[in-house]
C-alpha cells in the first residue's frame, strides 16, 4: 500500500544549509501537486545553535507538522542524540558520517555529504545529495527534483547549465548512497492537482498579501524577530504613487507614525513582536481614545521579556485585548493558519475603518515560518472596505453621536481634534463626568460594529468542546478528529474572531458543559477570556516554545474528558 503522507526533519547547526534544503523540497513536492507544510525551529543567534526543520509532504489536507518522523537528518552527533528518539518504529535516519560514525542499529545510515558534493564540481551541493536520497526512500521520482533544480537555476547567467548539472549529478549520488544502504520507506502514493492555482508562502507573507490586498498605504516597523520579515517584505513591495514603507528607530516610533498616518486618512499598520508591542502600549490607547484606524501585528513570542526570540508562544492575548491603561478593549484577529493569515489581515484593515480604531493582528512564530501551499486568494471576491469620511459642512461635531459618525480627514471639511485626553463632542478636552461617561460608552458601543466574524461549529449538540486559538488550531483539528471518531461525542467551535467573538458562536459556548482550549501559554489566556464571558472553559496549556504535538492533545484531552464523566456531564 503507498504512503499518504511522509514527514522528515532536518537538524544541524544554523546557518549550515537546513533552510534552503527543506525549501526546496517543499517547492517541488508543492509544484507537482502534493500538499506540504513545513516548521522550523532555531535559537536566536545569527549562526550557530541548535536548528531543526520539518516538512511534511501528504496527499491528504495537512493540519500539522507531524508527531513520529518517517525520516531524520542529522547533520551532526548532537542533531541525532536530540532527535532520534522522535523517529517512528519504521523510520530512517541518515546522518552525515563527515561529522560522527554509527555502529549499525538496523535504521540508520551515513553519507558523506560534503564529499559527495564535491564529486559534483560543486562544493554547495551537499542539499541535493540530500534531497535524492530522500527521493530513493520514498520512492520519489528523481525528474519532480530536477524540473524544479532547472526552474529554479536558470537564471540567464552563463553559469547556470553548470549549476543545474552538478545539482542533478548530486541528486543522482545522494539517491545511489541510499539505494546502497537497503533502506526504503515505500512508494509516496501519487499526488493530485488542485483545481485551482495554488501558491506557496509562509504567514508573514500571507499577512503582507492581506494587507496589500486590504488597501494598505503606510507601513512602518523596527526590526523585531520574528515580525522583521514583514517589514523586509514591505520595504521591497511596498511602492508606487500614494504608497510608503519605512524602517523607524523604534517601536513608539512606529506606533506615532501610523497614528498620523490613520489620522490623515491614509490605511496604515506596522508589525511587532511582544517586547515591540509593550512600547506601543501608550500609542495603541491614544488611537482608542481618539478613535483613529490602524493595524498592528503583533507576531508572537515566548515571553516576557527578551524571552524566547526565535520560539513559539500564544501568551499575548492579554495583552493584545488590553494594551493600555484604563477602560480599553481593543478588537483581536488570531489567524490559526497560513491562508487564514491572508484574509485575516484583510479582515482587520475593515475592522479599522468600519469602527475608527486600532484592530490587533494576532498572529505568532510557528505560524510566521510556516511554509504552506493554499489556494490562491480570488482577490476578485474580496469585499474591502472604506472609512466613512465626513463630507459635509464646517462645524461638524465628530463624537457626538452615540456609536460611529463620519471621520474627518485634515485639509477636508469638519474640524478634527485627535485628542488623547477625555474630550466633548467636538474633541475639545473636559473632564466633566457626564461627557466621560458619554464617551466611554460611545468607544465600546462601537465594538457591536465588529460581530460579523465567521466561525466554525461542529457536533453543536454536544455537551464538550474543542475550542483552539490561533496557531494551536491544526494539531487540536486533528486531535479532535480522532477523538470524535473514536466514538466520544466531543463537539469542534473555533474562530479567528476573538475579540468581539460572533455573538452566535457565544451563546453556544454558554450552553456547554466544557470547552477544552488548547494554547501555548501558562495561564490559559484564552480559557479565562471565555470564563468572564459566562463559558466553562479549561485550558490545556503547554509553554515549551514547540506547537502541540497531536498524541499528547488527544490524551490530554480524553484524560479531562473521562474526569468531566465522573463529574456527571453527560459525555
Amino acid at each position: 500500500m503507498k504512503k499518504n503522507d511522509y514527514v522528515v526533519r532536518f537538524a544541524g547547526e544554523g546557518g549550515g544549509g537546513l533552510l534552503t534544503v527543506v525549501t526546496a523540497m517543499s517547492q517541488a513536492a508543492a509544484e507537482v501537486g502534493y500538499n506540504v507544510q513545513t516548521f522550523a525551529t532555531f535559537p536566536s543567534q545569527i549562526r550557530g545553535g541548535p536548528t531543526w526543520f520539518q516538512l511534511r509532504i501528504s496527499t491528504l489536507d495537512i493540519l500539522s507538522s507531524g508527531d513520529d518522523l518517517d525520516t531524520l537528518v542529522a547533520f551532526n552527533k548532537e542533531a541525532y542524540e536530540e532527535h532520534r528518539g522522535e523517529v517512528g518504529e519504521a523510520g530512517v535516519i541518515i546522518y552525515n558520517s563527515e561529522e560522527f560514525e554509527l555502529e549499525s542499529d538496523g535504521k540508520s545510515f551515513g553519507m558523506p555529504f560534503d564529499e559527495l558534493a564535491k564529486a559534483t564540481g560543486n562544493n554547495r551541493a551537499a542539499n541535493f545529495v540530500v534531497m535524492g536520497a530522500l527521493a530513493h526512500l520514498v520512492n520519489l521520482p528523481l525528474s519532480i527534483l530536477e524540473e524544479f533544480n532547472r526552474e529554479k537555476y536558470t537564471r540567464g547567467r552563463a553559469s547556470d547549465e553548470q549549476i543545474v548539472s552538478s545539482n542533478n549529478h548530486a541528486l543522482s549520488l545522494g539517491r545511489d548512497e541510499a539505494i546502497k544502504s537497503g533502506f526504503s520507506l515505500g512508494e509516496l502514493a501519487e499526488p493530485t492537482k488542485p483545481e485551482g492555482e495554488q501558491i506557496l508562502v509562509n504567514g508573514n507573507e500571507a499577512v503582507c498579501l492581506g494587507a496589500m490586498a486590504a488597501g494598505l498605504e503606510f507601513f512602518v516597523g523596527y526590526p523585531i524577530s520574528p515580525a522583521t520579515t514583514i517589514l523586509i517584505w514591505m520595504e521591497k513591495n511596498l511602492v508606487g504613487p500614494d504608497k510608503f514603507a519605512y524602517q523607524s528607530t523604534s517601536e513608539i516610533e512606529s506606533i506615532t507614525s501610523i497614528l498620523g498616518a490613520g489620522y490623515a486618512g491614509k490605511k496604515a499598520m506596522t508589525a511587532t513582536a511582544g517586547p515591540g508591542f509593550s512600547l506601543m502600549s501608550e500609542g495603541l490607547g491614544l488611537g482608542w481614545m481618539a478613535e483613529i484606524p490602524l493595524v498592528v501585528a503583533n507576531i508572537q513570542r515566548g515571553g516576557p521579556s527578551t524571552g524566547l526570540p526565535t520560539k513559539t508562544e500564544q501568551s499575548d492575548l492579554l495583552t493584545a485585548l488590553t494594551p493600555s491603561h484604563g477602560d480599553i478593549r481593543l478588537p483581536v484577529i488570531a489567524p490559526g493558519t497560513v491562508e487564514e493569515c491572508f484574509y485575516a489581515a484583510v479582515a482587520a484593515f475593515n475592522w479599522a475603518e468600519r469602527y475608527q480604531g486600532p484592530v490587533v493582528l494576532l498572529s505568532e512564530h510557528a505560524l510566521s515560518e510556516r511554509q504552506k501551499n493554499i489556494p490562491k486568494p480570488d482577490l476578485s471576491s474580496l469585499k474591502v472596505e472604506s472609512r466613512q469620511a465626513y463630507a459635509g459642512d464646517n462645524g461638524y461635531r465628530r463624537y457626538e453621536s452615540a456609536e460611529l459618525s463620519p471621520m474627518p480627514i485634515p485639509g477636508h471639511p469638519g474640524g478634527y481634534v485627535a485628542n488623547g485626553s477625555e474630550h466633548d463632542a467636538v474633541g475639545d478636552t473636559t473632564h466633566l463626568p457626564a461627557r466621560h461617561v458619554q464617551m466611554t460608552e460611545r468607544r465600546f458601543s462601537k465594538l457591536k460594529l465588529l460581530e460579523d466574524g465567521t466561525y466554525e461549529e461542529d457536533n453543536p449538540q454536544a455537551p464538550v468542546v474543542i475550542m483552539p486559538w490561533g496557531g494551536s488550531k491544526g494539531p487540536a483539528r486533528e486531535a479532535y478528529l480522532q477523538l470524535s471518531g473514536n466514538g466520544g461525542d466531543v463537539g469542534w467551535a473555533y474562530t479567528m474572531f476573538l475579540h468581539p467573538l460572533p455573538p452566535a458562536l457565544l451563546d453556544s459556548l454558554r450552553q456547554k458543559e466544557l470547552v477544552l482550549v488548547p494554547e501555548l501559554n501558562y495561564q490559559g489566556q484564552f480559557s479565562s477570556v471565555l470564563r468572564s464571558q459566562g463559558v466553562k472553559a479549561e485550558s490545556i496549556t503547554q509553554y515549551t516554545g514547540l506547537p502541540f504535538k497531536v498524541r499528547d492533545l488527544v490524551n490530554r484531552a480524553r484524560r479531562r474528558i473521562g474526569a468531566a464523566k465522573k463529574e456527571g456531564v453527560a459525555v
